[in-house]
């Protein structure tokens, strides 16, 4: 019988080192006030207030259910090992080794969590894809990756909703609008921020020629009424209204029910036509609006840090971030981490997660490391 108790050892230390890093203790004693709270009969008389403790409550259930899901599966195999070594029963190696695998890979998704350290970081998420530069190839190519973000979210388990979608002129799409609802959402999808490019084989070429094409994601935290102040007066706003071109019910192509909203003082266009009357689609974009303008404002207090801090050193690889090339070989590379991956068809199909672990990673290691200081960037 092989000796696990090195492997079960190091397993133990990343058991207690995650009670720590996920607040058990504390997530405990709260519980029960958090419960209490939750069951009082006039909880949603103040909505902000109810989602936020449902919130809560909903993560610390999680939180706790995991860290003791994950104690019982290791004491289950350090008994087994025991058991198995003292009566001399190599039978059940082959047990224990799959067990100690199994919590090997389940601890490294626990630690994930410990990368989440941006204030929105728990917080669902607003997204867009547009095409860039590349003409047809281009918008074919926000088409993909809309679909690859879409699959994502599916294989993650959070929920997908896809608000706005321009057309192409001849194929794909010119943009699109989604919201992926989860825990963590935008924490991991903030690592997708910036220009993707494409390489291959154009389907539109008649030639057959290698093409490049760009399509640029964004994304910002979804807000909740009364997490940011964020006032919109009426009159910075231009309203329009339109039919909506997309599948639905009843309504579709038939009522002018789709909403645009411009904010005028800064240009920021947002539009929803996928709810079933106008009156949803214009709160759905207010909402997707106010998150955009929290994420401006953001954005402009970080400007003025860092004009105040002054330039630094190693500018990076600017606002591009990844490439998915088909041809002449087949390759994934995100040019912040080093990070590759040669199943190009299964990026595109979705399977994005260690992609966007690597980035949490690199980011968790300083964003100043090489590829080979942060680990193990690369997958096959």
């Amino acid at each position: 019988m092989r000796d696990f108790s090195e492997n079960l050892g190091a397993l133990r230390k990343r058991l207690d080192e995650a009670g720590e890093y996920l607040r058990i203790d504390e997530l405990r004693a709260n519980l029960v006030q958090l419960e209490t709270e939750a069951s009082r009969p006039d909880l949603w008389d103040d909505p902000d207030q109810a989602r936020k403790i449902t919130s809560e409550l909903s993560a610390a259930n999680d939180d706790l259910a995991l860290h003791a899901e994950l104690e019982t599966m290791l004491e289950d195999a350090e008994t087994l090992a025991e058991l198995a070594r003292e009566e001399g029963d190599d039978s059940v190696e082959s047990e224990v080794d799959t067990i100690v695998a199994n919590l090997d890979r389940r601890f490294g998704e626990l630690e994930l969590r410990a990368l989440f350290r941006g204030e929105w970081d728990d917080h669902d998420a607003v997204a867009e894809v547009h095409a860039g530069e590349g003409g047809t190839d281009s918008a074919d190519f926000a088409e993909m990756l809309l679909r690859m973000y879409q699959r994502w979210a599916e294989r993650s388990g959070f929920g997908f909703e896809l608000d706005d979608v321009t057309p192409g002129t001849e194929a794909g799409i010119s943009s699109a609008t989604f919201i992926i609802r989860g825990r963590h959402a935008y924490g991991r999808l903030r690592s997708e921020k910036g220009t993707h490019r494409l390489v291959r084989i154009s389907p539109f070429n008649a030639q057959g020629k290698r093409q490049t094409a760009f399509a640029a994601f964004s994304v910002v935290p979804l807000m909740q009424e009364g997490e940011v102040d964020i006032e919109i007066d009426d009159k910075d706003l231009r309203v329009d209204v339109y039919r909506s071109s997309g599948a639905g019910g009843q309504h579709v192509n038939k009522t002018d029910s789709a909403v645009r909203l411009t904010h005028l003082p800064t240009g920021v266009v947002v539009a929803c036509q996928n709810e079933r009357s106008q009156t949803q689609n214009k709160a759905k974009a207010m909402q997707i609006l106010q998150a955009r303008l929290a994420d401006l404002e953001r954005q402009r207090r970080s400007d003025e840090l860092a004009a105040i801090a002054g330039p630094k050193d190693g500018a990076g690889f600017g606002n591009r971030i990844r490439s998915y090339v088909l041809h002449p070989y087949q390759q994934v590379k995100d040019e912040r981490t080093g990070y590759e991956v040669g199943d190009v068809s299964g990026v595109l199909d979705g399977d994005v997660d260690g992609l966007m672990e690597a980035f949490l990673r690199w980011e968790s290691a300083g964003s100043t490391d090489t590829a080979d200081d942060v680990g193990n960037l690369s997958a096959t």
